[in-house]
């Protein structure tokens, strides 16, 4: 597993940069989200579905656990945070395998779940405006997509 680290000094750059990440993305691609709240979960996803091509609003999920947005493919948003005393499989296989790209907040909760080529990506809360975002790429496929948006 190879890891990248990236700094985001405000919103609209956490935005950009997942925008960048979204228009690359492809059918069955998996990408989990960690960071308390407030790191910029949402922020980065909303960004991500702009360069999926999703016109619709996106917000978290919270209380649905899924919310699915067509974009040039379709575009899964999960937040699995309820689920975190269940051990039930919700058909996450449906998601991951699919035609679409998925994103997973609190990933940590369905972890037997999630397939082992993924993109999991960790923010952390520097201050009012900057983010640490940890980039940890499971395969090549999400290591190639790293090395493209980052450098």
């Amino acid at each position: 597993m190879t890891t990248f680290e990236w700094r985001s000094s405000s919103a609209e750059e956490t935005q950009q940069m997942a925008e960048k990440l979204g228009q690359r993305l492809q059918p069955g691609d998996v990408l989990t989200l960690e960071g308390d709240l407030g790191a910029g979960k949402t922020t980065f996803t909303k960004g991500l579905g702009k360069g999926l091509g999703v016109k619709r609003t996106i917000n978290s999920p919270t209380f649905t656990i899924m919310k699915e947005y067509q974009g040039r493919i379709p575009f899964y948003h999960m937040d699995v945070y309820r689920l975190e005393e269940s051990d039930e499989d919700l058909g996450f296989d449906e998601y991951f395998e699919g035609d679409g790209v998925t994103v997973v907040e609190w990933a940590q909760f369905i972890h037997e779940f999630l397939p082992d080529e993924r993109l999991d990506i960790t923010i952390r809360y520097l201050d009012d405006s900057t983010r640490l975002f940890t980039l940890k790429a499971a395969s090549g496929h999400y290591e190639a997509l790293c090395k493209e948006i980052l450098e």
